[in-house]
């Protein structure tokens, strides 16, 4: 199989172990060669065409993408895959010079993220709070995985990823892993906290199967509760709540437009998030922006 190809081995081994990529991103990479040694050579493995492309070829695949409707952040991503591993073979020594320097790629799209009213992120969490009330294990859990997402801006992936060691209540403090294998240290509020101590203290103990999981958050089998369980977790509550279809992401996107609301600065969000670059964080400020602008022209009698 081509995916088997021990050129795109070796690279997705690089990928891994050498630049810490998250498994989606090194899946992702690995398909965009894929569609790359493709469009080069219908039948012929990526370990014979990949090394002998030349750069008018880069620019006339991704060219190919764009008018088959590709949106731009694919197509951002598909450049940075190809800058990825032509970067890599030069380094190596599989090629001499290295073809995609050159290589421009499309920005991705800065579509503002969806963010929540206060009112509707209360709503939410105040209708988690009233199911887990019932004692329901999995109702617990909902409630403080909400709560924490919405509390740290942690992404779905690294909340199933938090173990019990990583968090402490009291102190209200978790340790999060991020992308690329970069730590922080997030603080969360007092309904965090109280959502986070019912759940380890008789959530938790409800579904263990094995007293030696480390996993925070669990299934009912007990085992380590995966990203598909929580984001339909997350759609379950905003659909309680009456406040329509809410994507787990979103609540990231709140977290951070809510901080830099209360005026937060930004070196401090970015921190929080754990965004590698404060040029992704800044995107905040143009949503705080836009909120800005659209109440003024509500509300001003000149606007």
């Amino acid at each position: 199989m081509a995916s088997q190809d021990p050129l795109l081995k070796e690279f997705t081994a690089h990928l891994r172990f050498g630049r810490g990529l998250a498994p989606n991103t090194i899946r992702a990479y690995s398909s965009d060669l894929l569609s790359l040694s493709t469009h080069i050579d219908p039948t012929g493995p990526p370990s014979e065409v990949l090394p002998s492309v030349a750069l008018p070829t880069l620019r006339g695949w991704l060219a190919g993408q764009a008018d088959a409707g590709l949106s731009r952040t694919t197509l951002a991503r598909r450049g940075a895959a190809v800058r990825a591993f032509y970067a890599w073979a030069s380094d190596t020594g599989l090629i001499e010079a290295n073809p995609a320097v050159r290589l421009a790629s499309a920005r991705p799209a800065s579509a503002l993220p969806t963010v929540l009213s206060s009112a509707d992120m209360t709503t939410m969490l105040e209708a988690a709070e009233a199911k887990a009330s019932g004692g329901d294990p999995i109702e617990i859990r909902d409630w403080a995985a909400a709560e924490l997402l919405y509390a740290t801006g942690m992404r779905v992936g690294e909340l199933v990823g938090v173990d019990v060691d990583d968090i402490d209540v009291s102190e209200r403090l978790v340790r999060v892993m991020g992308k690329g294998g970069k730590e922080r240290v997030v603080p969360f509020g007092v309904p965090a906290a109280r959502a986070s101590r019912l759940w380890l203290e008789r959530g938790r103990p409800q579904l263990l199967v094995d007293r030696f999981t480390p996993a925070l958050f669990v299934g009912r089998r007990g085992r380590r509760a995966d990203q598909r369980q929580i984001r339909e977790a997350i759609h379950r509550l905003a659909a309680a709540a009456g406040i329509g279809d809410v994507a787990p992401h979103s609540l990231r996107h709140t977290a951070a437009t809510h901080l830099v609301d209360g005026g937060s600065d930004l070196r401090s969000v970015q921190e929080v998030l754990g965004h590698a670059s404060l040029t992704t964080t800044q995107r905040y400020t143009h949503v705080t922006a836009e909120r800005l602008r659209a109440s003024y022209h509500l509300a001003h009698p000149r606007a």
